[in-house]
């Protein structure tokens, strides 16, 4: 007789950065436990736009336990022109696969928020508590204000039904299956594209500001195991940070350096100040998680970027630019 299924975990998102990590440490980590199904859902398998097909997949599945990575996210440029876009196709996104959870009877939700909700004018460390405290920075507030209210709906599901919703919030995430577009993609692995088109060209590096901004980054693998943990562990409805300590953040220039290292670059490195540094710094406190796992290691971040430009280049036609 085949086993009971004790926990049948839906991955929306499950195609990108952190769903692929998820995915790694599920078969590769031994993260997944006796009696678990694993169910990674990418953008072929429905529009989560579309209530209809959120509820279709949901259906397919019937999963027991749901984390939600899934949502619309561009660049920069298209989110200053699009931030009405962005505001409705997010907020559609996740009251459909919310809703669809609640009526469903799923057990618990673990959504994806971003470090850009926090508000623009701060002071820092940024913490969990300071979500609504003011206005996001203006370029992105559609997309900011839709991911802002999954908390907001969270505490009311909690409210209203006693639903176990809650959410995450990562820092600069990077790593294997990354979008690596030298126009869209994270900071990191823009860096890691340009650095090896440049060696390959003999070209110098163009590095869009003065290098001076500040960053804590979060190896892809190191929060898809915090993930796992939040999903099993993690007993509150308020968000958590998951990222490095405040005295792991580094400047744009010194992650370049570490990525000229790890590809053997020796050419020129140009800082263009005539572009944007865009904010100088975004710090988050891990105090909370540290509170929770002040045992957890997170993975160096010059061996996890030299990890991450090894898969580039040896995945270099397939990786997504």
């Amino acid at each position: 007789m085949a086993s009971e299924v004790k926990m049948r975990v839906l991955v929306t998102g499950g195609s990108g950065l952190v769903g692929k990590a998820i995915e790694y440490v599920v078969h590769q980590e031994a993260g997944k436990l006796e009696g678990e199904e694993w169910i990674f859902l990418s953008s072929k398998d429905a529009d989560l736009v579309d209530v209809v097909q959120t509820r279709a997949v949901f259906e397919k599945y019937r999963p027991t336990h749901v984390i939600h990575l899934a949502a619309k996210v561009g660049g920069l440029y298209l989110h200053m022109m699009e931030n009405l876009q962005f505001l409705r196709d997010n907020i559609r996104i996740n009251d459909n696969v919310l809703q669809t959870a609640h009526e469903m009877g799923v057990t618990k939700v673990v959504s994806c928020l971003s470090s850009c909700i926090f508000p623009d004018k701060t002071t820092y460390p940024i913490d969990e508590t300071m979500i609504h405290n003011g206005p996001p920075h203006d370029s992105n507030f559609g997309y900011s204000h839709a991911k802002r209210m999954i908390d907001v709906q969270n505490r009311a599901y909690f409210k209203q039904y006693g639903h176990h919703y809650t959410a995450i919030i990562p820092t600069n995430v990077f790593g294997p299956h990354d979008n690596f577009s030298m126009e869209n993609g994270h900071v990191l692995s823009a860096l890691i594209n340009k650095t090896y088109t440049a060696k390959k060209e003999g070209t110098p590096v163009k590095v869009c500001g003065s290098g001076a901004p500040r960053r804590q980054f979060i190896y892809a693998l190191d929060l898809g195991r915090l993930i796992l943990w939040v999903l099993r562990e993690y007993k509150e409805i308020d968000p958590i940070i998951l990222t490095v300590g405040e005295e792991e953040e580094v400047s744009i220039k010194e992650a370049m350096h570490m990525v000229a290292k790890a590809l053997d670059f020796t050419g020129e490195v140009l800082f263009d100040t005539t572009k944007s540094d865009g904010q100088m710094k975004k710090t988050a406190s891990n105090v909370k998680l540290r509170r929770y796992l002040p045992d957890f290691t997170f993975t160096p971040l010059e061996e996890a970027i030299k990890t991450t430009c090894d898969w580039f280049v040896a995945n270099y036609d397939i990786a997504r630019k």
